[in-house]
């Protein structure tokens, strides 16, 4: 049997005191750790703190008034259907709705602010004997319904928006919410960050007002935590790849614009595609932001979209080729390498993926073009101050690029230092490609292997190459670096460093890549420390580059 009456009582007070004691500004940082300053002053600004609400369980409607009463709270409303409530408890423990009266009451409490605020009142009337029993007790025991509520300073679509997205920054996750018709309002919960002060596992947003359109959005991310819809989003996500693959093939982003919509049988005219099966494929990217559908059957580019162009800046077209192609393919034999350790690449195709692009002139500039994409990781490189004190050399200064690729970072330092003299060490087919994108432009061209790293250099570099070997080759390739390297040399090492908290990052799934398709791996920054040591270097610090990546510096 629940004794729901003694413990309601003592749950009630201990809410009123709570209410009482804590406004906006001291009840946000407690329950968002990390949020300070500006940011904390704009969502004062725009959500009060309005209540805190538990779920009651009263075996008849005078049980809950003499309840409020001893605790002090007066209503002079009749209670309202809760809707929200009773439907996440109905889902939680598998009842039909009709089944639970839920009902709202809002009793006033006077902070110490001075401000008016509610507690408020989920009511769940469990009469005595009855099968609800159960459910008390289960709700009882793990408080899912109580929570501290804020409501909307003026709602419209982009505030409550960007409360949303400030809410997830700090660690807050969807939890459901629901329209209550029957007083016109909004609700979005949220789960509480693990690492909240304030007691409460979670949060509300209540917005006076119909906003169905945000709370299907906010809907939509919670259900994308369902274990069940995110197993399933996460098996689906090779369609996503290839999905993107198709559109940079057949050039569809290329025949679309970004200001203004296309019609899809016209555009399936433009890329040669059947135009029902290109409307499906374009609605698909619709749902990834690729596009966006501005009219039934009528698309426009996104900005993110427009990566997948064949020309202009930052195209990552070759990128979505290669993932979707071969890289793709030696995926499937994943299983292979987790069970033998051997790459799948190899066991694929039959060579390692340099000697097997290298035999493919197509693959082998897709290739190239790919690795050249990826400049976005080694943007703010052309500023590092080893780079910058180089440049002020009074003799002037060479950098080598050691397996540059076709010059794409050489090519950026040349012209953030135009007083730096350059050489790119290549294979021969890429040096080709690397005269053709540099010309001779303060640049000499070295083809070889590691082993014909030229001497006497300012800086050397080796950016995205260690990650493609195992230990033992790595060590090699350093000390051919350190035996050329003068003894006031530098050399900064681009990498993805893994973590070593299991924090979420690029390096890791890409530890998973390079075993796949190279045979390489991704390691710690402690890692490329004894590496270096092992080669006659020291590693003198690093820092944290886009996308996850890192430079890091050594010196002999």
């Amino acid at each position: 049997m629940i004794t729901a009456l003694s413990d309601d009582t003592s749950r009630l007070r201990a809410t009123v005191d709570f209410v009482t004691q804590q406004d906006s500004e001291s009840l946000l940082p407690l329950l968002l750790p990390g949020l300070d300053g500006p940011e904390l002053r704009a969502l004062v600004e725009r959500c009060r703190f309005a209540h805190a609400a538990l779920l009651v369980f009263p075996v008849h409607a005078l049980a809950l008034e003499a309840t409020l009463a001893e605790c002090g709270l007066v209503t002079r409303t009749p209670p309202q259907p809760s809707v929200v409530v009773r439907e996440r408890l109905a889902l939680r423990h598998r009842r039909t709705a009709d089944d639970l009266d839920v009902r709202i009451l809002r009793p006033a409490v006077l902070g110490r602010d001075g401000h008016r605020r509610t507690v408020e009142v989920f009511a769940l009337t469990v009469p005595p004997g009855s099968d609800l029993e159960e459910i008390a007790a289960l709700e009882l025991a793990r408080h899912d319904e109580a929570h501290v509520a804020f409501e909307v300073q003026a709602p419209d679509p982009l505030v409550l928006r960007g409360l949303r997205a400030s809410f997830a920054f700090h660690g807050a996750l969807p939890d459901g919410g629901g329209y209550n018709p029957h007083e016109n309002g909004t609700v979005f919960y949220f789960a509480a960050p693990t690492t909240s002060r304030a007691g409460y596992r979670r949060i509300e947003l209540y917005a006076p007002g119909d906003h169905r359109c945000q709370l299907a959005a906010h809907l939509a991310d919670f259900h994308r935590q369902q274990p069940p819809e995110a197993l399933l989003r996460l098996l689906t996500g090779a369609w996503t790849t290839q999905a993107l693959a198709t559109a940079a093939q057949l050039r569809v982003p290329d025949a679309m614009e970004t200001d203004r919509a296309v019609d899809a049988g016209a555009l399936a005219g433009k890329v040669a595609a059947d135009p029902d099966s290109l409307t499906v494929l374009l609605r698909y990217l619709a749902s990834l932001g690729v596009v966006a559908e501005e009219a039934p059957g009528s698309f426009r580019l996104t900005a993110l979209g427009a990566l997948l162009r064949t020309e202009g800046p930052g195209s990552m077209r070759p990128l979505a080729l290669l993932y979707g192609g071969p890289f793709y393919q030696s995926f499937a034999a994943l299983a292979h390498t987790v069970r033998t350790g051997q790459v799948a690449f190899e066991y694929l195709f039959g060579a390692h993926h340099f000697d097997h692009f290298a035999a493919d002139p197509r693959l082998a500039e897709l290739f190239d073009q790919s690795m050249a994409a990826n400049w976005r990781m080694f943007e703010p490189l052309p500023t590092h101050p080893v780079l910058t004190a180089a440049a002020r050399k009074p003799r002037g200064a060479t950098v080598v690029d050691i397996a540059g690729g076709n010059g794409e970072l050489l090519s950026r330092i040349l012209a953030a230092h135009p007083g730096l003299d350059a050489v790119l060490l290549e294979r021969p087919h890429v040096v080709a490609a690397a005269r053709r994108r540099l010309g001779g432009a303060r640049c000499s061209y070295v083809a070889g292997d590691f082993a014909d790293v030229p001497a006497g250099a300012d800086v050397y570099l080796l950016c995205r190459v260690l990650h493609d070997w195992d230990d033992e080759r790595c060590r090699d390739i350093l000390r051919h670096c350190a035996r050329a390297m003068p003894a006031d040399a530098d050399l900064l090492i681009v990498e993805r460093l893994l973590p070593t908290d299991n924090s979420p990052s690029l390096a890791t799934a890409w530890d998973l890549h390079m075993r796949c398709n190279v045979g390489g791996r991704e390691r710690t920054a402690d890692h490329y420390g004894r590496l270096l040591a092992d080669a006659g270097l020291t590693l003198a610090g690093h820092r944290p580059l886009p996308l996850d990546g890192h430079v890091l510096h050594a010196r002999k």
